[in-house]
Parts: C-alpha cells; structure tokens; sequence
C-alpha cells in the first residue's frame, strides 16, 4: 500500500464503530494424545480479557493443536479449557479465527463484501450489511468493496480474513500464523493493523507465530512451549509501552532484551515449568 492509502487505513481503522466484548480465557492441565503420542502435557496457562496473547515454541510442539482444543474444533485427552467462565465443549459462541492461509479461507468467485458476510446469513439484512461496512473500514479495505480475491494482493487478502472475522463481533480471536505467507513488509503492516484494532475494541487476542519478533512486538504475554511433549516453559509479561511502533519499540532495550529471552528458551530444550517473568 502507498503512504497515502496506510493513512487512510488508519483514519477508516479509529472511526469504525464495531462494538465487541472481551472475556478470559483458561487452560486446566490440557494434554493431547494421539494413539501412543503424547504431543501436549498438562498445559496450564491464562489469556487475560482484554490483552493480546501469544504462544510461541518449537516446530511441532502443539502449538496449532492447541488453537484447535481451544477452538472445540478438537478435544483434549485430559484436562479442560474455560472461555468467559463456562467450559469448552465445542465451537464457544463469541470466537474468531483467522488462518495462515488466507486463500484457502476466501472464496475466490466472491466479492469482498460477501465474502466478508458469508458467515453472517443468520442475521437480517440490514444488520449483516452494517456489520460488513464496519469491518470493511476498521480494516482500510472501504472502496475494495466489488473486488475479488484474486484481483488483490496477499495482505488485502488476509485484511479481508481479518475483516470477516471481526464482522462477527468476536470476544475472542484466535489466530494460527496469520502473517506467515506475507511479504516482510505487508507483516509489519498487519501486525500494527492488528495492534490497533484490538486496542479500540478491547477484544481477547491469542496469536500462534514462529516469529520471534513478532511475538515480543504484538504480546502483553508470551507463552512459551517447549519441546513435545509440550508443557509451558515459561510465561513472560511484556510491559513494553502502548502504542507500539516497528522502529522505536524495536530499538527500545526492553524488546531487544525480550526478544534474546525468547529466543534463549526457544534453543533449550528444559521443559521445566517456571514462574512469569
């Protein structure tokens, strides 16, 4: 996007008027078996209402079969996840999801705006377009209204994932490497698009990277997993200042000092749990 159209973005992204919730959320010693496998050990962790949450570890840790228990598109094997206080048995109602791959989660002979309310057909037709228009300016996406995914790049592509997503007005939003298949460029623009949505909506956050950068820039917490069988590591609070800016936030000896933390316990292969940071 020109300097231009990420200004407009951004002036779209603060008058949007999208009304959402937060809630907590729990994990209770949750393990994952798969026949003799044991992927997941007694994972026990908290995403605060309100905050921006991320779980980083090892490739094939659990990270995304987490997402999935949590989702209730999976069960544990033991164990319980709590959302807003009531138990996980299935998709709970209030929840988002937006995936890595965008454009298997697009339909590609669907304008933006219907693909954004395809998931809302439940609702009457003067509410389900409001929300459409919400989301379409809380995301800088007003005018690519009649376009199709594949006249756009990947990163509107995936501004339109986020927007459908929002459209549903999500108390809690999950998201598997949402930046993975993006240019460098078009990440750090998400991530801060991502940044300022939640803070004007105050919804629940929980993001999956391998970035390591990235977790330290979006997190109020990290929650690091280590090797399979995973458990936690480690739960590190980041009280880095808000707003947060890709230049001046990552300068700031804080993040360089998180991001070494992170990427210390990322290399150890000790499973041992310890206390918050």
């Amino acid at each position: 996007m020109t300097s231009t159209e990420l200004r407009s973005a951004a002036a779209n992204t603060r008058s949007a008027t999208i009304e959402t919730s937060s809630a907590e959320l729990v994990l209770d010693a949750v393990s994952k078996s798969y026949g003799d496998n044991l992927a997941v050990r007694e994972v026990t962790a908290r995403v605060p209402a309100g905050q921006v949450s991320v779980i980083v570890g090892p490739s094939g840790c659990g990270k995304s079969t987490l997402l999935r228990i949590i989702s209730g598109l999976d069960t544990p094997t033991s164990g319980s996840v709590t959302f807003d206080g009531r138990p996980v048995n299935g998709v709970p109602e209030g929840l988002a999801m937006v995936f890595q791959d965008y454009s298997r989660s697009l339909f590609p002979w669907m304008r933006v705006e219907r693909n954004i309310a395809f998931p809302l057909k439940h609702l009457p037709s003067g509410e389900r377009k409001q929300r459409v228009r919400e989301a379409i300016e809380a995301v800088g996406l007003a005018g690519k209204e009649k376009l199709y995914p594949w006249q756009m790049s990947g990163g509107m592509q995936q501004r339109v994932a986020i927007a459908r997503a929002l459209a549903s007005h999500p108390r809690l939003l999950l998201m598997d490497e949402p930046y993975a298949s993006v240019d460098a460029q078009t990440r750090a623009e998400l991530e801060d698009l991502l940044l300022t949505i939640q803070a004007r909506l105050g919804i629940t956050v929980l993001v999956v990277t391998h970035d390591i950068d990235e977790s330290v820039y979006l997190a109020d917490r990290i929650i690091v997993l280590s090797t399979p069988p995973s458990v936690v590591a480690e739960v590190i609070d980041v009280n880095l200042p808000r707003p947060r800016d890709q230049v001046t936030t990552k300068e700031d000896p804080d993040f360089v000092e998180l991001r070494a933390h992170v990427t210390t316990m990322l290399r150890s292969t000790d499973g041992r749990a310890t206390e918050s940071r």
